[in-house]
């Protein structure tokens, strides 16, 4: 079988697609998208993700034994599932569950704590600087609010979805391991903590987490990387 070809940079919604194919034991090969140097904006990557955001993978063993091309990270995420058939629980219940929580980190959890990594961390380094407190009060406080939805979740059950490792779990742990960098408090969510502990242990969150590491470490947030990472184009 040959490798999905996995357009990447090491962000948290990078992260769930490693970390997804780390766990469903699926070969995979990476170009990485340095955002900070516009690789996004390149017309073969826009070809792939037409929204000129990473991570987009191409499967050349797709529907019907024909290569497709997907890009956003939940779409990759419930493809991955359905073609292992793998981490979407068993039955329909299960998978309703599954893609509520998902819809829920995509919609809720991953654009909030991004904003939130944005007025707390990005902003204020920029060039000017934008030191902007409603904004950072805005984000941070409603980031909170949906670690809580999350805590009294996981007081019920183990994972997301319900008893079951999903791939609803995989995308939401990358916006959790960052919640140091949102400014967020955890004392008062011990479900939530117990969860990030569960899954840290994980050998194929540690692998998938792990990738691009070097890269990111190398890439510079320079006027230009700002540029390319926070212009819109």
């Amino acid at each position: 079988m040959r490798p999905i070809d996995l357009y990447y940079w090491p962000t948290p919604n990078g992260k769930k697609i490693t970390i997804a194919l780390e766990e469903m034991n699926l070969p995979y090969e990476v170009s990485y998208i340095n955002i900070g140097r516009g690789d996004q904006f390149a017309p073969a990557f826009l070809e792939i993700a037409p929204n000129n955001r990473m991570p987009a993978i191409v499967d050349y063993d797709g529907p019907d034994g024909e290569p497709i091309s997907i890009f956003e990270s939940g779409a990759i995420l419930q493809y991955l599932a359905r073609k292992t058939g793998s981490f979407y629980g068993e039955t329909e219940r299960d998978r309703v569950a599954v893609d509520e929580w998902l819809m829920w980190q995509m919609g809720g959890l991953g654009p909030m704590a991004g904003q939130a990594h944005h007025f707390l961390f990005y902003a204020p380094q920029m060039d000017p600087p934008n030191d902007l407190p409603y904004a950072k009060d805005r984000y941070r406080n409603e980031t909170a609010r949906l670690y809580g939805v999350m805590d009294r979740r996981l007081a019920k059950h183990e994972f997301l979805a319900g008893d079951f490792y999903s791939i609803a779990d995989m995308a939401a742990w990358g916006w959790a391991n960052s919640w140091e960098k949102q400014k967020q408090d955890w004392s008062d969510k011990p479900n939530l903590r117990r969860w990030k502990e569960t899954l840290d242990k994980r050998p194929a969150v540690i692998a998938g987490a792990a990738v691009g590491s070097d890269e990111s470490k190398r890439a510079t947030f320079d006027k230009a990387a700002q540029d390319s990472m926070f212009k819109p184009r």
